[in-house]
């Protein structure tokens, strides 16, 4: 999805004119990106947290001719998704609450119990053998 596609999607699930909704997206992303910039964490409850990072200024090499380069101190950002966020991702997966609730009613289960396995034999262990050893045994 693209910011165009974005601000159809604003516009259509809040009932606003396509000028309205590109004003909001705009607004958003403007006030997000200006916090961020002056090193305020951005946290926006259910959706994500926008944390700002520093790099300091380091050297580095041209992976080419191997001469070494100095890489300037950047600011960047890093996005954590919120647990609603990932649970909207993740639809197949049981939340909390679903786990809760089924852990609560274990005794309608309808699923055979799991089957022992048998143990697995273990490999013998090879001696480790000095030179010494060896040359006895081809004499």
């Amino acid at each position: 999805m693209n910011k165009s596609q974005l601000i159809e999607a604003v516009g259509a699930t809040a009932a606003l004119e396509k000028r309205q909704a590109e004003r909001a997206v705009d607004a958003l992303m403007s006030t997000v990106m200006e916090a961020v910039r002056t090193g305020n964490r951005v946290a926006l409850i259910g959706f994500g947290t926008f944390n700002p990072t520093r790099r300091n200024a380091r050297m580095g090499r041209n992976p080419q001719t191997g001469a070494p380069v100095r890489i300037n101190a950047s600011k960047g950002v890093r996005f954590a998704p919120g647990s609603t966020f990932k649970g909207a991702l993740n639809t197949n997966r049981p939340t909390k609450k679903a786990k809760k609730a089924a852990a609560g009613s274990k005794a309608t289960s309808t699923r055979a119990p799991a089957k022992k396995r048998p143990a697995a034999k273990k490999a013998p262990v090879k001696k480790q053998t000095t030179r010494a050893a060896k040359a006895a045994r081809k004499r």
